[in-house]
């Protein structure tokens, strides 16, 4: 694939990085912010997913593990911790290393944050039938 140059190219290329890790996350986007900044849609799928997901240094797995640490880390992104949950296990995570890295992310964000992102996961793992979580070590 050629580099995208145009504005709409990298929306598209976003989009289309979207829809290989989770099919309905880009239209989510579109459709929560149309009404007040499709703006901010536009640079989270042209930018985030276009110009930087999409590049080849990391493996979607790699990009999901820092994503939920980063999250984890800012607290208050449970929206975005659950759509990004969503992605890991679409990208190969298993439910078993989503729960390590967030236990891992409690002695660097703190008990409250790994906690609040833990509920998270615990959310969407019912979702999908994944509980209970076997996390023995």
């Amino acid at each position: 694939m050629s580099e995208p140059t145009t504005r709409e190219e990298r929306f598209e290329q976003g989009l289309e990085v979207l829809r290989q890790i989770d099919n309905q996350a880009g239209q989510r986007v579109l459709d929560s912010l149309a009404d007040i900044n499709p703006e901010l849609a536009h640079q989270i799928v042209a930018w985030g997913f276009g110009e930087i997901y999409s590049r080849p240094g990391l493996a979607p797995r790699d990009r999901q593990l820092m994503t939920l640490g980063m999250l984890t880390a800012l607290g208050g992104c449970e929206p975005q911790l659950d759509v990004h949950i969503n992605v890991s296990l679409n990208v190969g995570l298993t439910p078993q290393e989503i729960v390590e890295a967030l236990l891992h992310s409690a002695g660097y964000c703190g008990m409250p944050k790994a906690l609040n992102a833990t509920l998270v996961a615990k959310k969407v793992f019912a979702e999908r039938g994944l509980l209970p979580v076997s996390t023995a070590p």
